[in-house]
């Protein structure tokens, strides 16, 4: 199973444990809604005959907030396919409709669990695939795919405890110094990273964690357990009646780990076609990241609606949504890059990341592209510097 969705598993545990019970539908397959008053397409703003008439746009995981710039991309007059979890809708561009059609199909479960450059290999009409930029690296030998734009500056992936049982971890690195337990999902790069870096011990870490919180509930909060900065806080507090109250966390990439998450991607071997429709449609990922933060209502709305409707066990509550873009912010997770630029990518941070991962992935026995090099998986070629956060 691919690495990113070994991680994203646990949400449908959680949730399950937390609910129990999924959410009524609100929408169908054959049930539009209201038909579009966005203007026809004009100059820039189209990108009929540039890109291919249906941007299918495959996510990693079921809707969620962390997917926004994708979702805003659909606009008014759009159709949920209840049976493949897909929705499909006039491509958006601040409110103007560009002449192409977008689909964003969910992921995780309601794809077996496969990863997205799997996906885009299986089915040429996938445009964009999900992946996280560990995982593009991890693929660079197998399934090649070159990230093009950034959502997220920062991987939510965090590492979570009870403050006060330990009042004393202030940070992952405190965890290490004594023999408490860390749960986490076996095959989690970011673990080994951890591990090799000595801020934990290979002797506590244990990889059976099945997303249930039963575990960590059941231990009175003495160990740690992954989790998401978007997610677990606020379930464990608010929904989590079990534990009702505040969890301590650390991200991930605060100990040095310096991943991207939801990096949306393209095949290595189309990137040269796809290069006319990029340039355009980047710009309108980027400028659709930047309103969603400004306004996320309308577009949470959708994400919930459409959760709803797929009934995969994936229950995700308007609280929790709202939640998410909150603490995106709060923690920059959703923020400009190093040159106050939104969505690109940057350089240093990602030869950083591949000089980690490669010893890792060898002793895997799942050795990395030779030479492999930032420009191998990434790309600011597409990005428009002037497009950033207020």
């Amino acid at each position: 199973m691919p690495m990113d969705q070994i991680e994203r598993r646990r949400v449908t545990g959680l949730a399950a444990a937390v609910l129990a019970v999924a959410l009524v539908a609100g929408a169908c397959a054959s049930q539009p809604s209201p038909a579009s008053d966005a203007p026809a397409p004009s100059g820039r703003g189209s990108l009929a005959g540039v890109c291919p008439s249906t941007v299918v746009v495959q996510t990693n995981w079921f809707p969620e907030a962390e997917h926004g710039a994708a979702y805003r991309l659909v606009g008014p007059g759009y159709r949920v396919d209840a049976a493949h979890k897909r929705v499909t809708g006039p491509l958006v561009d601040q409110g103007e409709d560009t002449g192409v059609r977008v689909e964003v199909r969910a992921g995780g479960p309601a794809v077996g669990f496969q990863s997205s450059a799997a996906l885009m290999y299986q089915d040429p009409a996938i445009v964009l695939g999900m992946l996280q930029s560990d995982e593009i690296i991890q693929l660079s030998n197998t399934q090649p795919v070159v990230g093009v734009v950034a959502p997220l500056e920062l991987d939510p992936q965090i590492l979570l405890w009870d403050p006060k049982v330990h009042p004393d971890w202030h940070t992952i690195a405190d965890i290490g110094q004594t023999d408490e337990r860390v749960l986490y999902f076996q095959g989690s790069s970011y673990m080994e990273y951890l591990v090799g870096a000595g801020i934990l011990r290979r002797s506590q870490i244990d990889g059976s964690y099945d997303g249930s919180p039963s575990r960590f509930v059941a231990s009175g909060g003495r160990i740690a357990v992954q989790g998401y900065a978007t997610d677990e806080p606020y379930l464990y507090e608010h929904e989590l009646k079990a534990w009702d109250k505040p969890v301590a966390f650390q991200l991930i990439v605060d100990t040095g780990y310096p991943n991207y998450a939801n990096v949306l991607a393209v095949r290595a071997d189309q990137k040269a076609r796809l290069s006319p429709c990029l340039e355009r449609l980047v710009p309108i990922l980027q400028r659709a990241q930047v309103a969603f933060v400004r306004d996320p209502g309308p577009t949470l709305d959708l994400i919930v609606k459409l959760d709803e409707a797929y009934k995969g066990g994936f229950v995700y509550s308007p609280g929790l949504a709202r939640f998410a873009v909150s603490e995106m912010r709060q923690l920059g997770i959703v923020d400009n890059g190093h040159d106050t630029t939104l969505g690109n990518f940057d350089e240093d941070r990602m030869r950083r990341l591949i000089d980690i991962v490669a010893p890792i992935f060898a002793g895997q026995r799942k050795p990395i592209r030779e030479n492999l090099t930032p420009g191998d998986v990434t790309t600011n070629e597409f990005i428009d510097k002037s497009i950033r956060l207020p």
